[in-house]
């Protein structure tokens, strides 16, 4: 966590079919949601993404579609955690679900019943995971319950998406991860002021029964959760049923609880008066939209999604003073305005491509009065080839911005590796 004090918004979210639309090639719904968290919510709020993945499986997907970095990643049906960009796992989690549970048992058991596994990169030491059919679930799960209590182990089945059984700890579960993680907050005085979760499975239905959060089932979700939701008695408002598939669900629900703010910069014109403004003394926020629309401004230039006025040419480089530099990753030093420049002539040129540009990890330093150290990461996409979407995915640029304000002095350091 980049901030101190209690974050202004947790935002707990499946991952498969919740934030990610698998169908949606162009990931709009999910560029959004990234535009909008770093712009406005990135400097003083938690990401959290939970799911069944396992950590392989998660990394593959991180290849493959515009994910931010989640501050933590609860993953393996909530059976792992693990903290930042570095994955470092929580031990104490681990040491707290480990309490009544034998992996060997449970393998002992299925094997008796002739159970089908899941790929072995979703076998994890908390979580035996299998392929059950809907049509066969009605027994299957029932009994093999009564088998595993019978061997005295405290577990819990949970059925998901018509196939997928899993096999954990009782203490273990997104739900049961996500109040760790809230205890855990709360013991060192950093309660978010608001939470709010996300699902479109069974799986999620524990993320909905936490105390104090909000809850969107997004539009697309199973009938398995819907079901669920249909049958709860009592005050239901917390949860709100989209209308909107996954990550446009979850901005829909922003909306609908009044989390502000809550339209993205992509869903807006990019302002070009803005090289009027100055950032506040003491607004990172300000400084991390900076980014973002400068970013986004490129990439509407290159896809010719904006005219070529030199209005929006003078745009690029509004915060840029004419003597600036820029550090690269092998130490060579140039004028960033000789690249902008260069643009000029490449209006259009990604015009018809699925050409995206956008920032992860955005966090910045105050230095002084009117200075800000800035550092993000600048992701590109293409789909000139499938290949070259994922050199670009893998080869991401770190970013170190310095801002001075009033506009003089801007210092770009690039540290890619």
């Amino acid at each position: 966590m980049e901030f101190t004090g209690a974050p202004r918004l947790l935002i707990a979210s499946d991952l498969d079919h919740t934030m990610v639309e698998h169908g949606d090639h162009d990931n709009k719904s999910l560029l959004r949601f990234g535009a909008l968290w770093q712009a406005h919510f990135s400097h003083d709020s938690l990401l959290v993404y939970s799911t069944g993945r396992s950590p392989k499986m998660f990394a593959d997907l991180r290849g493959e579609v515009p994910l931010l970095t989640p501050a933590i990643a609860v993953l393996s049906c909530g059976t792992e955690i693990f903290y930042g960009d570095s994955m470092t796992e929580d031990d104490a989690w681990v040491d707290n679900i480990n309490k009544g549970w034998s992996r060997a048992a449970v393998e002992e058991v299925a094997n008796e019943m002739n159970l089908k596994y899941q790929c072995d990169s979703e076998q994890r030491p908390h979580k035996v995971s299998f392929h059950v059919r809907k049509e066969e679930a009605k027994y299957v799960i029932p009994s093999l319950r009564e088998k595993l209590l019978a061997k005295g182990l405290d577990i819990k089945l949970i059925y998901s998406g018509g196939l997928d059984l899993d096999v954990l700890p009782r203490s273990a579960g997104k739900g049961q991860a996500l109040r760790y993680l809230l205890n855990k907050l709360k013991a060192e005085g950093c309660v978010p002021q608001q939470t709010l979760v996300c699902g479109d499975s069974g799986n999620d239905q524990e993320l909905f029964s936490v105390d104090n959060v909000f809850g969107v089932i997004v539009a697309n979700a199973q009938d398995e959760l819907l079901q669920w939701h249909a049958n709860q008695v009592g005050d239901k408002s917390h949860i709100f049923v989209s209308t909107e598939k996954c990550a446009a669900g979850i901005i829909e629900a922003m909306k609908h609880f009044n989390l502000q703010p809550n339209v993205s910069p992509r869903d807006c014109n990019v302002p070009l008066s803005v090289h009027c403004r100055r950032i506040p003394k003491a607004d990172p926020g300000a400084v991390a939209r900076e980014v973002v629309e400068y970013l986004l401004l490129t990439e509407q230039w290159l896809r010719g999604d904006i005219d070529a006025s030199e209005a929006a040419f003078r745009r690029l480089k509004f915060s840029l003073d004419k003597n600036s530099n820029r550090i690269c990753a092998r130490g060579i030093i140039d004028n960033p305005h000789e690249e902008i420049e260069s643009l000029r002539n490449q209006h259009g040129s990604q015009k018809g491509k699925n050409f995206r540009i956008w920032a992860d990890r955005v966090r910045s330093i105050k230095l002084s009065d009117d200075s800000w150290l800035v550092r993000f990461d600048k992701w590109e996409r293409s789909d000139c080839v499938n290949l070259h979407l994922v050199q670009m995915l893998n080869g991401r640029v770190c970013s170190l911005v310095l801002f001075y304000k009033p506009m003089k002095n801007f210092r770009m350091e690039f540290a890619g590796n």
